[in-house]
């Protein structure tokens, strides 16, 4: 919170009694209030920006750092309006280091998948990493968690009551991820957590995929006032129409650009104005081939939008639709002094970036320092589970011999799953999972050391002819879960990663072949931005050798337990049909 002496000396900087710390001279503004461009400098002080005109020399004092910006367009620093940045598996620090060279210099978050592991209680040491770094977070409390329908196990569950006691907070922007389905069930935390939210004028940001219609209506009478979910340009321009400010999600799977950018091309180009961007889910080696919400604004300008609203997509739109345009968003005066540096606004190459009113880097070369901070025991990955034997993960029924009808969950896509009943052999009261018909074991086992849950269930699509893989970064719950055909591998996979803390891991053959480690709560790593690729690339190729025709089998295993998405899923407390918002039964029958 801002102190009224510091009001002061703002007040005095605006009015050039105070020297500025940082000037940049010689740019072209890209003004995105007013759709202009034209030449102007910046003064900033105090990580604020105190001045935007054509001349600022009364700004400068004797230790007035100055940037030359000749030739260069100055752009108000990117924000990404929806996003896990746990499922990157990146700490926070590390994830900075990643997208503010890139340009974005503010996320909005719920930190859900750190509360699922630490708690709210843990996320102190997680805001106190933040606020030592050049990326802003705007912390959305989630509406609820677990946000698995049925519920499964995480160590700690939002409530109402936490919405009572941290909405009024300063650091809380709105409520985070609120799913249509707890709407339509009039979930009474939910309702609640919203109602505190509209008391003390705070957003509500939504969460629903495919809806349409009298489903969209119903939703809408919450109070929702953003959307990240749109799975087609229809859908997209039925939101905007409805009031819902509509963000275009590119995630590092889950890619949407394309087709939704169709509502504002081929639909109402008004709609852009009520249009932002947000990545969701992004991991490290994307980033360093093709750059972070950047990379949207250069895809948006290919598929046919003026450089000016793509910019305005990915700045000022998403700060006034997150209410934080009193901060971040675009340069002026009072505003954070976040601020690009570009080659021309038709290509987008960010090239220098000030984030905090400090130089972060410049000429594309990193100038500021990442140092992760030293990791208490809380929130020190630990999975709280005695090691696992093969046996563990045979799927058992009464009758000892003969055949099963099994339900699996059929992997279409990332973000689609469909039941696919497949007949497989039952051998001494076992039922076999079988590669040549493309059938897998499934588990997912609580890690928490609460109740000593675990599934068991089966997997199609996924070619796997051999071995095991497992992670304990698997949102929203983050319990271990672990697919293979073989039963030994899969408890030298579970038993890696409960003795190092958690990760993710391929074994075959009995031999761990590729492992990430994941210390942080058990989901994220210090290892630096390039590192982690590289460890991403070799579990990928590990992966294959197991048969894998998946783009990503770790990320597509790390969503099995995401209830929200259509139409199975697997948790810790058993294997969910999402249209049915219930268990089902994998063995439809034996005989």
């Amino acid at each position: 919170m801002t102190t009224i002496k510091e009001l002061e000396q703002y007040i005095d900087a605006g009015a050039a009694k105070l020297p500025a710390d940082m000037v940049i001279e010689h740019g072209t503004l890209v003004n995105v209030d007013t759709s202009e461009y034209y030449p102007a400098d910046v003064a900033i002080f105090n990580g604020k920006i105190v001045a935007v005109d054509g001349d600022v020399s009364d700004y400068v004092g004797p230790n007035t750092k100055h940037l030359d910006a000749t030739g260069k367009y100055l752009v108000p620093g990117m924000i990404d309006g929806h996003i896990h940045v746990e499922c990157s598996k990146m700490s926070m620090t590390r994830f900075a280091q990643a997208v503010v060279p890139h340009g974005t210099t503010s996320i909005v978050s719920g930190l859900d998948e750190y509360i699922s592991t630490i708690g709210i209680k843990g996320l102190d040491e997680i805001f106190a990493e933040i606020d030592r770094s050049p990326l802003k977070v705007f912390w959305g409390l989630p509406y609820k968690t677990p946000y698995t329908i049925p519920k499964s196990t995480i160590s700690y569950d939002v409530s109402a009551k936490d919405h009572e006691a941290i909405q009024p907070n300063e650091n809380c922007y709105g409520v985070w991820e609120t799913v249509r389905e707890a709407v339509e069930m009039k979930d009474p935390d939910t309702l609640k957590a919203i109602l505190t939210a509209q008391k003390y004028h705070k957003p509500i940001f939504g969460c629903s995929p495919m809806a349409t219609g009298k489903a969209l209506n119903q939703f809408l009478m919450s109070g929702v006032h953003v959307d990240h979910e749109s799975y087609s340009h229809e859908e997209f321009l039925e939101k905007a129409r409805k009031g819902i400010h509509v963000v275009i999600r590119e995630s590092s799977v889950t890619k949407f650009l394309k087709e939704n950018i169709r509502a504002i091309t081929e639909g109402a180009a008004g709609v852009a104005r009520h249009t932002s961007f947000c990545t969701d889910d992004v991991n490290a080696r994307d980033i360093l081939n093709h750059g972070h919400l950047d990379y949207m604004v250069r895809l948006a300008i290919k598929a046919g939008v003026s450089p000016m609203t793509a910019i305005q997509m990915a700045t000022v739109n998403g700060a006034e639709a997150y209410h934080i345009d009193d901060k971040v968003g675009s340069i002026a005066p009072g505003k954070d002094a976040d601020i690009l540096l570009i080659d021309q606004p038709g290509s987008f190459n960010v090239e220098t970036v000030v984030s905090k009113g400090q130089l972060v880097s410049e000429n594309q070369t990193e100038v500021m320092s990442f140092n992760p901070p030293k990791r208490s025991a809380h929130i020190q990955g630990k999975l709280k589970h005695a090691p696992m034997q093969p046996a563990d993960f045979d799927y058992r029924v009464d009758q000892s011999a003969g055949t099963a009808l099994v339900r699996t969950i059929h992997s279409v896509g990332p973000f689609v799953r469909k039941a696919q009943d497949i007949e497989l052999t039952i051998n001494n009261g076992v039922v076999i999972p079988d590669p040549e018909k493309d059938v897998a074991s499934v588990s997912v086992i609580e890690r928490y050391g609460i109740n000593g849950n675990q599934s068991h269930g089966f997997i199609s699509g996924w070619s796997f002819k051999r071995g095991a893989i497992a992670t304990s970064a698997s949102p929203d719950d983050n319990n271990l879960v672990v697919a293979g055909v073989n039963t030994n591998d899969m408890a030298v996979a579970v038993n890696t990663l409960i003795e190092c803390g958690g990760g993710q891991v391929v074994v075959v053959d009995g031999k761990v072949v590729a492992l990430l480690e994941l210390p942080i709560a058990g989901i994220t790593t210090d290892l630096t931005p390039t590192q982690l690729a590289q460890k991403e690339i070799e579990l990928k190729h590990a992966a294959e050798q197991l048969g894998s025709t998946l783009p990503d089998p770790l990320f597509y295993l790390s969503f099995l337990p995401i209830t929200a998405i259509p139409d199975l899923a697997i948790t810790d407390s058993g294997n969910v049909d999402y249209t049915k918002l219930t268990y089902f039964n994998p063995i439809q029958a034996v005989k």
